[in-house]
């Protein structure tokens, strides 16, 4: 009885329950923003860092971690990715790289620079590469080509058709040297990695470094990025007393998640400030709905109605209320969330050039997940229930004669 007493009271007042649910509803979908932008930026750093430079898991030497040098490279061929493929059916491909760095020289500029050798097609899987071009093609495996991020063509100022000569060391201390036709250019979302990088085929790479079948690193991408920790300790069962090294992108990049977690508490503390915040909106709706009603239940009490139950049916009203704040907070916070993934904000002018410096990509985009709208509604949930306690308490300490005649 409680129960339906108490849906059809806050329906007696339409305009007061619309007003107190669109409170509780704004309050969801300002948490869930602040939340939904918060993650999905994370979330495309990490994208950007993993699929353009480290990828999620990588099986390396294990002496390369320590000392990033060609004499630590490990034997690439067709039995060790069936041997990696057999792991775990949660890996969906794998990617070889060479890495090192070279002299790059055009006609008159020379900048050190990270030539990453690959093969065309496991690297375009992994990151869309083909789609980054913006002069000229992809090389073939072998053909003697390279393509340059546009950072480091612009600084060497070369074009498409123009040689780039590298010079370093390669393998065993021996000299690498050689000249690449620039067959295209890619605009690379990492600022830093695009005045560095250049692409050669891993055939080419292997031969300028005298390097044959050798690899610095065989990135191992797994269905999803939540199954790359299962997958990296399946992998070191596999390698275990091996010349191996196993390392999940958080090992690879330290730096970059020292910066997130730094990020992560900032935004508790806005975060804390924000629910401050709501909690005195939602607060000042349910004092007002109290303030007005004082008559009504003064009188309710005066005709013998227990403070007990009445304190009950205007709790259950504010608890529909808030239950109807929350599920229209979703629905809204829903709609806005997935327009915004869909067209992320683009941010502009010398905020958009300090955001390249540190090699990000200056949009902001959303992140949906099942966990950010759960705790989120959770939270405003349980402070509009505490909030709701004020009338709950004001009904057990009324004075009926006072309350009656307001």
């Amino acid at each position: 009885m409680f129960l339906k007493l108490a849906w059809r009271n806050i329906w007696r007042n339409k305009r007061r329950t619309l007003i107190t649910v669109s409170s509780v509803m704004f309050a969801v979908v300002f948490a869930l923003s602040l939340e939904s932008l918060e993650r999905g930026g994370h979330n495309l750093m990490v994208d950007n860092m993993t699929r353009f430079h480290t990828g999620y898991i990588q099986i390396q030497d294990s002496r390369f971690e320590d000392e990033p040098s060609l004499d630590n490279t490990i034997t690439y061929d067709s039995s060790l990715v069936r041997r990696v493929a057999s792991v775990s059916d949660d890996i969906e491909f794998t990617v070889p790289r060479l890495e090192t760095f070279m002299l790059a020289a055009g006609d008159e500029q020379t900048r050190g620079a990270m030539v990453l050798g690959i093969e065309a097609d496991a690297e375009d899987k992994m990151n869309d590469l083909r789609s980054r071009i913006t002069a000229g093609e992809f090389f073939s495996s072998g053909n003697g080509s390279a393509v340059l991020a546009e950072g480091i063509a612009s600084r060497l100022e070369l074009a498409v058709g123009d040689t780039l000569v590298l010079l370093g060391q390669g393998r065993f201390g021996m000299t690498a040297a050689g000249k690449f036709a620039v067959s295209g250019l890619v605009n690379h979302p990492v600022r830093d990695m695009s005045n560095q990088l250049v692409y050669l085929s891993l055939q080419d790479a292997q031969w300028l470094t005298s390097a044959e079948d050798q690899i610095t690193s065989l990135l191992v991408m797994p269905e999803s990025v939540s199954e790359s920790f299962t997958v990296a300790e399946s992998l070191r069962s596999e390698f275990d007393g091996e010349n191996y090294n196993i390392l999940t992108w958080r090992q690879l990049i330290p730096e970059l998640v020292e910066a997130l977690e730094f990020d992560r508490a900032g935004t508790k503390l806005y975060m804390g400030i924000l629910y401050v915040i709501i909690g005195f909106g939602i607060f000042g709706t349910i004092l007002t709905m109290t303030l007005e009603r004082m008559r009504e239940f003064g009188i309710l009490l005066a005709v013998g109605m227990h403070r007990i139950r009445l304190a009950s049916v205007v709790f259950l009203e504010t608890f529909f209320m808030s239950i109807l704040g929350v599920i229209a907070g979703f629905a809204l916070g829903s709609i806005i969330l997935l327009y915004f993934r869909e067209n992320p904000i683009r941010i502009t002018g010398d905020a958009a050039e300090i955001i390249r410096d540190y090699g990000m990509e200056p949009i902001m985009p959303t992140a949906i997940a099942g966990d950010i709208f759960l705790w989120q509604g959770l939270v405003v949930f349980t402070l509009t229930i505490f909030i709701s306690l004020y009338p709950v308490i004001k009904i057990a300490t009324l004075n009926i004669l006072e309350a009656s005649r307001t």
